[in-house]
């Protein structure tokens, strides 16, 4: 890959392997590169040790979204999710075990899939993407089996509430939608914009990250990231972070969010930023934190660069991984 190629990427997913010692990042070229934790936070790492073990082109456009299974890496293009399986991949083997698509009402439409979770109930795959839909893959016979459909503009995160079988949607349209997964029929739907302290029209009404923790919610895009009350289905904490921000998770007592700007926000629940942490990119796209692993527990961040900034502590960053 050339100067112009690396001065134009984007890193736009992540994920960790099972056992927390490896990292897969995907970027905006279709490419996935496998990182080797371990060798990068090993005391005699080199600066070969910040560079992939692996590199593959894995779609034709963006690799949007990644996530980790028991023994699988799951990522998704335009249209497609490819599974690869972890023990190859660390064998440098980049063969996909499978391919899917969901079924889109016409062959010639190919939206691009921006999220993906998994229900460990029912071992279900949930993708939601560019078509508007929620596509519901069974992850034991490969077949999708149901689509939940609701939102009016293109989906860009979901998240789950797993106690209560329920998912939720954020998208486009500014809506959140809260979906059943049982009757696979939505029950609440909060449109985010039409609330004062959370408006922002000049950034849009776009919903782009969403996290839950039991009755919690986060949520956030163009309207300021907020915290929400999911039995009262009204807003808590408003955080005043400039720009959008791209993704938010819980952590303890904290939550940590990225987006527009250089910098891990780090907020406390009563609505107040206690830091922000400097990072390598000029925007952030994805944040993801390695718990799995308590020898390889960091956080590790990359937006509009060919860089991941790695946090071993979380309050500053330690040293930058790259394509």
């Amino acid at each position: 890959m050339g100067p112009v190629e690396l001065l134009h990427m984007s890193v736009f997913s992540q994920s960790f392997s099972p056992c927390g010692r490896f990292l897969a990042a995907g970027n905006n070229y279709g490419e996935i590169a496998i990182f080797s934790l371990s060798a990068a936070l090993s005391p005699d790492a080199t600066d070969l040790s910040q560079k992939p073990i692996l590199t593959f082109t894995a779609h034709e456009g963006p690799v949007f979204t990644l996530l980790s299974t028991d023994t699988h890496l799951l990522s998704a293009g335009n249209g497609e999710i490819s599974a690869w399986s972890w023990v190859e991949l660390t064998k440098r083997s980049t063969k996909a075990v499978w391919t899917r698509r969901p079924n889109y009402k016409s062959s010639l439409e190919i939206p691009e899939i921006n999220a993906m979770i998994i229900n460990p109930k029912d071992n279900s795959l949930i993708v939601g993407g560019g078509d508007n839909n929620i596509h519901i893959m069974d992850m034991e016979t490969g077949t999708f089996k149901s689509v939940l459909q609701g939102h009016t503009d293109y989906i860009h995160c979901l998240a789950l509430k797993e106690r209560e079988g329920e998912i939720l949607s954020g998208g486009e349209d500014g809506a959140v939608r809260i979906w059943d997964s049982r009757t696979r029929q939505a029950v609440h739907c909060i449109e985010v914009f039409k609330y004062e302290e959370c408006a922002r029209p000049q950034f849009g009404k776009w919903i782009s990250c969403l996290a839950t923790d039991s009755d919690w919610m986060l949520c956030g895009g163009g309207p300021s990231l907020s915290l929400w009350h999911l039995r009262s289905m009204s807003p808590t904490s408003v955080f005043p972070l400039a720009g959008c921000q791209r993704e938010a998770v819980f952590h303890q007592d904290v939550i940590f969010a990225v987006g527009e700007g250089p910098h891990v926000s780090h907020c406390l629940l009563g609505g107040s930023v206690k830091a922000q942490i400097p990072c390598t990119s000029p925007s952030l796209n994805t944040l993801a934190l390695n718990l799995s692993s308590t020898e390889h527990r960091v956080m590790t961040a990359a937006g509009s660069s060919d860089k991941i900034d790695v946090f071993t502590n979380f309050s500053y960053r330690a040293f930058s991984l790259s394509f």
